[in-house]
């Protein structure tokens, strides 16, 4: 299988040397082509972090993260604003919709962007807008829309330039249950029936059993990860909480 993702002896350090907080220690895993997978971790585990140093929003102390065999620790300028725009699709907890923009409007953007002319980006849009179940909402605005329909606008925006990687920060987190089921049952559309890559962290056990394989961090280290493979969505859900056992304190802090 092609591997979309692979990150090799990852670190990250903040602060100085009389007070050196090492956020990643030594990180290393891939994630294939098609592939949907959750990274879980307790508050100040360092998931956050690992997310922010893919998607290049920080840059990693040490080793090397290859998205489709590139080398993106050594991006800059122009090569690192294309290669956000092209390869990574984001979604995010608070969605980051623009407000002026109707939900057809904020979808286009990104393709805009990228000068595809105005009848293949109306084809897209409307085809990924049937797929998500948001044809009824591309004239309304933000204000107008549900949390769960705000986010999968969110995620129609971010599968629209076909990116090589799908970054999910908390998905869910501002969703109600309902909601949050149609989203993650979204996902796995996009996942099994599109192809996409996701990378979704989440501090929710229901959520990560929507995706096909768990790597848990602890202490900026990876502590643990299984496979679904056969398991039923359910069998999953009671695998990942017994991990989340094992993590150690609290059920409420290390969900």
């Amino acid at each position: 299988m092609e591997k979309i993702l692979e990150l090799s002896k990852v670190e990250k350090y903040y602060g100085n040397k009389s007070s050196l907080t090492k956020a990643l220690n030594n990180i290393s895993f891939s994630v294939e082509k098609k592939e949907f997978v959750a990274i879980m971790g307790a508050s100040g585990s360092g998931k956050t972090t690992l997310l922010n140093c893919i998607s290049t929003i920080d840059r990693v102390t040490a080793g090397h993260i290859f998205v489709a065999g590139e080398d993106i620790t050594k991006l800059k300028g122009n090569s690192l604003n294309k290669f956000r725009r092209e390869e990574l699709g984001f979604i995010f907890q608070d969605f980051n919709l623009l407000d002026t923009l109707t939900a057809y409007e904020n979808i286009a953007l990104a393709l805009s962007i990228q000068n595809v002319n105005v009848n293949e980006i109306d084809q897209r849009i409307k085809e990924v807008a049937k797929k998500l179940n948001i044809k009824d909402v591309l004239d309304k605005y933000p204000y107008q829309m549900s949390g769960g329909q705000k986010q999968r606008v969110a995620s129609a925006r971010a599968i629209i330039t076909n990116p090589k990687l799908i970054l999910a920060d908390e998905p869910t987190g501002a969703l109600d249950s309902k909601s949050s089921k149609m989203l993650l049952e979204s996902f796995n559309y996009l996942n099994q029936e599109l192809d996409a890559t996701i990378l979704m962290v989440t501090h929710d056990a229901f959520t990560a059993s929507y995706a096909t394989r768990v790597i848990f961090i602890k202490d900026g280290k990876i502590f643990n990860e299984i496979h679904k493979g056969d398991s039923t969505r359910k069998e999953f859900f009671d695998k990942i909480i017994d991990v989340v056992t094992l993590l150690g304190g609290d059920y409420s802090d290390a969900l």
